[in-house]
């Protein structure tokens, strides 16, 4: 009779571990995998070469620097562009621009000629307001659509010298230069372009 309970046990005992065995907790497992790359705000600055009475040589690949010859009554080409690289992100591109020659370009009522200064402003560029010590600073703003494809953005064409300068006036101009420099800053973050050049600490 022992050994009949003894195996009757065993038996109920494989039964229910069988069972438990089946046993399942109801789960379920997601997953969010983030991947990250860099945001970018790139640019060049170039312009046309020319020989030393501004004639362009469109032929030979742009350069970041010319020298010119001063001459009463004379046209030079000076085509400054900045490129907005592909894939950069929205931006505030900023141009600095300082003309040691304003004072003896052409700047024609008719706006034939304009001088530097009518150009850029022509050209769609803003004269940067709002922060104290900035002068000479003008900018665009590069939706995110523009700037993911690239775009170039020109400053300015060229400059004329006055007809009526003598030489010895003209003499005084020698070694001055039409400085342009650029800068781009992202657009996220910033309501104004004051407030991103600002932010920039750019001279």
């Amino acid at each position: 009779m022992k050994k009949k309970l003894m195996t009757v046990l065993a038996l109920v005992l494989v039964i229910a571990m069988s069972v438990a065995g089946t046993y399942a907790y109801l789960t379920s497992q997601a997953e969010v995998k983030n991947t990250f790359t860099v945001g970018k705000v790139a640019i060049t600055l170039d312009e046309a070469k020319v020989n030393e009475y501004g004639v362009a040589d469109n032929r030979v690949p742009r350069v970041t620097e010319n020298s010119y010859k001063l001459m009463p009554g004379h046209e030079y080409s000076k085509d400054p562009v900045v490129h907005v690289a592909e894939n950069s992100e929205a931006c505030y591109v900023f141009v600095k621009v300082v003309d040691d020659i304003a004072a003896i370009e052409v700047n024609d009522a008719t706006n034939e000629t304009p001088n530097v200064a009518t150009q850029i402003k022509d050209n769609g560029w803003t004269a940067l307001e709002g922060v104290d010590g900035v002068n000479n600073v003008y900018y665009k703003s590069v939706s995110a659509d523009v700037a993911k494809n690239g775009v170039d953005l020109k400053v300015f064409d060229g400059f004329k010298i006055i007809d009526t300068i003598t030489n010895t006036a003209l003499d005084t101009y020698n070694g001055k230069t039409i400085t342009v420099t650029a800068y781009a800053v992202q657009a996220d973050g910033f309501e104004t372009p004051a407030a991103a050049w600002t932010a920039a600490k750019f001279a």
